[in-house]
Parts: structure tokens; C-alpha cells; sequence
């Protein structure tokens, strides 16, 4: 049975659910913000389903990965 209130990404398979809840396929669950901040911002594909800025949200430093020391 699929579940209407997830959503998966046909270009990096990444799961949203419940509009803002991330599954990443390592670490704990993020937002859409650091999905944006670490993927979509890159790869920037017209299939991806992390582009509407409003659902997005503010992205905050933190959403980004840290450089290494």
C-alpha cells in the first residue's frame, strides 16, 4: 500500500514524509532545509521534488555539512 503522505525523490530516492520529516539513507532524519543545503542545491535536477523555496524554508549554516579541519 503506497502512504500519500510520503513523498520519494526519483532523483537522489531520498523519502519526505509528512511534508517536512527527511529520511536520509544515513544519520538521523533531517528537513528540507538541509536536504536543499547538502543535495538538492547541487544537484540541481528538474525532477527533484525539494525545490519549492516555500516548503523549503529558511537554511540555516548548520544545514550545511561542516568542512573538515
Amino acid at each position: 500500500m503506497v502512504n500519500p503522505n510520503v513523498q520519494t525523490c526519483p532523483v537522489c530516492g531520498v523519502k519526505i514524509e509528512e511534508g517536512d520529516k527527511v529520511i536520509f539513507s544515513a544519520g538521523p532524519p533531517g528537513t528540507r532545509a538541509r536536504l536543499w543545503a547538502r543535495v538538492c542545491n547541487y544537484a540541481q535536477k528538474p525532477d527533484c521534488i525539494n525545490q519549492d523555496h516555500t516548503a523549503i524554508g529558511s537554511v540555516h549554516e548548520n544545514d550545511y555539512y561542516k568542512p573538515l579541519p
